[in-house]
Formats: C-alpha cells, structure tokens, sequence
C-alpha cells in the first residue's frame, strides 16, 4: 500500500482511505492472514469478536435466512401442488355429473373441503331444477337491486379476497354476515356469484393468489354449460 496526503497529515491515511483501499483490494488479508486474525469488529451488544469470528457469524445468519426462504418457498410450492390436484379432480368430478343441480353441489362440496372457509354460498341468476332446498344457494335475478352492489365485479369476473362490504355480505350470507369476516368471492358473468366465507379476519386477504379460484369457476361454467337449453 503506497503511502499518499490523507487527511492525518503527508504521508499518513486516514481510516476512511485505509478503507476505500481495503474494498477496492479484498483479498489483501489473504496475504496477511495473521493480521486477519487479530483484527477485532465491534458487536451491536459490546464486545468485540475476531474478523474470522465476526465473518462466521455473518454466514451463517445469512445460512438462516436462506433456509428460511427455501422453507417458505418448499412450503408454497407444497400448497400450489395441493391445489393444482384439488382443481384437476374438482374439474373432473364437476363434468361426470349428469346434471346442474349436480354439478353445484359438487362445486359446493369442493369449496367447502379445499379452501377451510366456514360458509359457502353460490348466487345465480336463474334457478336450477332439484335444489330449492339447498341451504348455500340463492336465486336473485340479474335486474334484481340486490345485485347493485357487485354490477362491476359481475362485468369484469375478477375474483376478490378479502374482507367484503356490509351490503355484500348481507346478500351471501344472510343471517350468518356478522360472523363471516373475509371472503373469496368469484364473480361469474352471466351466471352468478361463487363465493366461501370465513369467521377469521386474515383467512382471505387481498393480494392472495386467485389462480386456482378462477380455475374452478372456469370449469364450473363449463359444465354448467352442458345443461343450458
């Protein structure tokens, strides 16, 4: 290291040039592994630790956190494989049914097992022969004033996670919409609202992943389909 003007005067560097020098040669203690040693680094909680000490205390908090993410990440992909299954086997159970009030209790059945929610409810426009007595069902036709609330959501079919309005909770759940404090919703145009509620605040959220919601409305219209006419 040549000696150059630091701020301490000719022929001297000050420590901020000692380490501008330092990042611009890092492997100058490969050289001088006994000064690597005996140099000390300041803790947070006050005493003092050897470069080598300090630097593998570093590695591994650095260890912990990727383990951590690999984790999440292991564990994400746990559940997106989960759900990729469900949907594969809810698509195929809802097109073995041989007719519409059969298909939606598949789909009723399905919601309630793979996403935990504590209601289930399924709003359509015009009714289905065979399920007058279904507790999760409700028949609003599409002029109804009821559905004022979810017009926009009705146009665009983009499911919703999250805690719902007071007057849309009103119409799925009735008397359960004090209780029910989140809310999937899947919007699906022409032919109705799909949608799982929960008593726990944080079970759905905005920002959540609807991938696999859209999925099974997707199928569900498809097989309703089958039945039109």
């Amino acid at each position: 290291m040549s000696e150059a003007h630091g701020k301490d005067g000719p022929g001297k560097l000050g420590a901020h040039e000692v380490a501008a020098w330092l990042r611009r040669h890092p492997a100058f203690l490969k050289q001088f592994p006994d000064l690597a040693l005996s140099l000390v680094v300041p803790r947070d909680d006050g005493p003092t630790a050897s470069l080598a000490s300090y630097q593998l205390e570093v590695l591994r908090d650095k260890n912990r956190e990727l383990s951590r993410r690999l984790n999440d990440l292991f564990a994400n992909a746990q559940e997106n494989e989960r759900l990729a299954v469900r949907t594969h086997q809810l698509t195929l159970a809802l097109l073995r049914q041989t007719s519409a009030a059969d298909t939606l209790r598949a789909m009723a059945a399905a919601l309630a097992e793979d996403f935990s929610g504590d209601r289930v409810s399924i709003v359509l426009l015009r009714p289905v022969a065979g399920l007058e007595d279904a507790p999760w069902l409700q028949v609003v036709p599409a002029d109804s004033p009821h559905l004022a609330p979810f017009r926009d959501c009705l146009r665009d079919g983009e499911p919703i996670c999250g805690r719902l309005q007071p007057e849309k909770n009103a119409l799925l759940y009735a008397a359960d919409t004090e209780r029910v404090q989140s809310s999937a919703l899947l919007p699906m145009p022409g032919v109705g609202l799909v949608a799982v509620g929960s008593h726990d605040g944080n079970r759905f959220y905005p920002g959540m992943g609807t991938l696999f919601l859209r999925m099974m409305g997707e199928a569900l219209a498809v097989a309703l389909k089958r039945f039109d006419g």
